[in-house]
């Protein structure tokens, strides 16, 4: 399904690899200038800024080390080896071991880009006791935008979680019962569905401030009545009860879409934790947690069997609030879109279903009737049907032997 472009101008998107392209970039064009300046030095000076850009976070894993063994080794890694699990936790995995190895090893061999040896080696150790200095005090510590990349990339948000349980917990339970949940509504009811949709709308509001009860907020949607429950043994409570609510919205000509509406309950979670100032969640904070909570769920339902096709996102955009009806022109957009998106199969008509066979003579049944130039197709799907013919078996063509005149030819 097609989504809106007001929608899609709001969502941001994964980051991509731009900062690494831009740092090879870089690097590129500062291996090329040293070069040029002194080509015979060149993979000395490499090998000493490796050494030294590996060294510096080695000597700051020992500081990690020395707190994580003294303080939390029993209480955070239950006193499990040294060797794979503390060691890689505090920066000394493979790559980094292995980064300095061969620089040392290139240094080795290249032999030190200083006159002086002395130099060279004063140089790395003050350098990487440096940075193990200022990485402890925080003033190289990651920026913001390196830490909600490392969250975004390791599903660490608080959206993360609120999404996958949403889904979990909730929308994988009742979502492949919805479709029989409203035909059992339409037959109580004798109530005739209409231009109404079959899904369920989950509205997503960005400033995460949800109404209980629609009608409240807009006068043109009118709640109509429950679905049937829908029963299921969850957690230990026989029985628990999932229901949902149907509404009619009014368009501007005055006619009623019937529609399953709710709001996505875990932003009432967010909504109460930027209210709470122990929980460190301002408004900006939640605004984007909102977005990740949007792209996140509609991820997880795109790639989810038993949801697929049974469900709408609507974010809303708190830009128009002081439109009375903001949220029932963005269930209509959305409805609207949905029936253009749909192709509307035209069922066959009375005279069609009495006598499917009528027709021209000439013209087996199967085939389209003719009308001038004209092809009337019949519809293109219909209720199977058993076909029956109306003449006399006719008995089957004796062979004919045609051996002599097949060997004559030759």
């Amino acid at each position: 399904m097609r989504r809106l472009r007001d929608q899609d101008a709001l969502i941001p998107r994964p980051r991509g690899t731009l900062p690494k392209v831009c740092a090879v970039a870089l690097a590129a064009m500062a291996i090329g200038g040293v070069m040029f300046l002194s080509p015979e030095r060149l993979f000395g000076w490499v090998a000493m800024v490796i050494l030294i850009l590996t060294l510096g976070p080695l000597l700051h894993g020992l500081c990690l080390l020395a707190e994580e063994m003294l303080n939390h080794s029993k209480t955070r890694y239950r006193g499990r080896w040294l060797l794979s699990h503390v060691l890689p936790a505090c920066g000394f995995g493979g790559k980094t071991l292995l980064a300095a190895g061969l620089a040392g090893l290139l240094l080795y061999l290249a032999g030190p880009p200083l006159p002086h040896e002395e130099q060279c080696w004063k140089l790395l150790l003050l350098t990487s006791a440096l940075y193990a200095l200022f990485k402890s005090l925080g003033v190289l510590g990651p920026s913001e935008v390196e830490v909600s990349d490392i969250c975004e990339g390791r599903k660490m948000n608080v959206a993360h979680g609120l999404a996958w349980s949403f889904y979990l917990g909730y929308l994988q339970l009742v979502l492949p019962r919805l479709e029989d949940s409203i035909t059992a509504f339409c037959d109580t009811h004798k109530a005739f569905w209409g231009r109404g949709s079959r899904k369920l709308l989950i509205l997503i509001p960005l400033n995460a401030n949800i109404s209980h009860k629609l009608e409240e907020e807009d006068d043109n949607i009118h709640f109509y009545d429950n679905l049937p429950n829908n029963e299921i043994n969850r957690a230990g409570v026989r029985g628990r009860v999932y229901k949902h609510s149907v509404y009619r919205v009014l368009d501007e000509h005055g006619k009623n879409h019937e529609c399953v509406v709710e709001y996505a309950t875990p932003l009432l979670t967010l909504y109460s934790m930027s209210q709470e100032s122990s929980a460190g969640f301002g408004e900006p904070e939640r605004r984007q947690q909102v977005l990740l909570f949007y792209r996140t769920l509609q991820e997880i339902l795109e790639h989810s069997l038993e949801c697929r096709n049974r469900y709408t996102l609507i974010l809303l955009n708190d830009e128009h609030e002081d439109d009375p009806h903001l949220l029932s022109k963005a269930l209509l957009r959305h409805l609207q879109q949905q029936e253009r998106e749909e192709f509307c199969l035209t069922p066959p008509t009375q005279q069609e279903m009495r006598n499917p066979f009528a027709g021209p003579s000439s013209a087996p049944p199967s085939a389209p009737r003719m009308n001038g130039d004209r092809r009337l197709h019949e519809p293109m799907s219909r209720e199977p049907t058993l076909m029956f013919s109306l003449e006399k078996p006719q008995p089957l063509k004796e062979a004919v032997e045609d051996s002599d005149h097949y060997w004559g030819q030759i």
